[in-house]
């Protein structure tokens, strides 16, 4: 059974989003084969893409290797977010289905509900979510595809702390909402436009220590198991 590569992609970024694997350490196809299950096949696949969304990158007599971004990069991935999320959030209040409305105005209630009752340990999760399903609306696969590569690179390079008045950016959310249902494109940009702004200044960079590791070497973080994707069908 061939494993599709597209499903040892998302396992390797999730992976290296969440440290497993730190930034500048090698990616070799025999150890991730063996991490994940598969053949090395997908896994040379899986490397291709992830260089061409900026994850890994191809050094000289070291290989694939985990990349490791400047903050000037870091800086920009924030400031292209800014442009972008306003433009998702205009597209959806033009093209947005029912089914999206049922699902932001179910979010934007469960995070108003969880910030009343002081329940916060869900409400990033659900701010995930929340944009989210935002961006499918919007209907174009190619502004979704750029939004889902910039919330994962933004995850992998920023800490994010919570809001200190955490009912202000829930009644964001609804205010967008409201806008996209009833089809305001420009109320629906600025309000996007505002809160990503806001936003913004809760992210703070994640420096890694990379002390001890040996020059050359993955380092994997041994705290998370190793995940096999066997069951994963084509």
């Amino acid at each position: 059974m061939r494993i599709p590569a597209h499903s040892v992609c998302t396992a390797i970024r999730d992976d290296i989003v969440s440290g497993v694997f730190e930034r500048g350490s090698r990616l070799t196809e025999e150890v991730l084969a063996r991490r994940y299950g598969v053949s090395r096949v997908p896994v040379r696949e899986a490397l291709r893409t992830l260089e061409s969304e900026g994850f890994v990158v191809t050094r000289r007599h070291a290989g694939a290797c985990v990349a490791e971004p400047t903050d000037q990069e870091a800086a920009d991935l924030l400031e292209i977010r800014m442009l972008l999320e306003p433009l998702g959030a205009a597209r959806a209040a033009q093209r947005r289905t029912e089914a999206h409305l049922k699902v932001l105005r179910g979010l934007v209630r469960l995070g108003q509900e969880r910030v009343r009752r002081g329940e916060g340990e869900d409400l990033r999760s659900l701010g995930g979510w929340f944009h989210e399903t935002l961006a499918q609306a919007s209907g174009s696969p190619a502004l979704i595809a750029l939004l889902t590569q910039l919330r994962h690179k933004i995850a992998w390079m920023y800490a994010v702390e919570q809001p200190v008045r955490p009912a202000d950016s829930w009644a964001e959310h609804g205010a967008i909402v409201d806008a996209v249902t009833r089809g305001d494109a420009e109320r629906a940009r600025m309000l996007a436009a505002q809160h990503a702004e806001r936003a913004t200044a809760a992210h703070r960079l994640r420096h890694t220590d990379r002390a001890g590791r040996t020059p050359g070497q993955a380092r994997v973080r041994t705290s998370q198991p190793s995940v096999n994707i066997a069951g994963v069908r084509h």
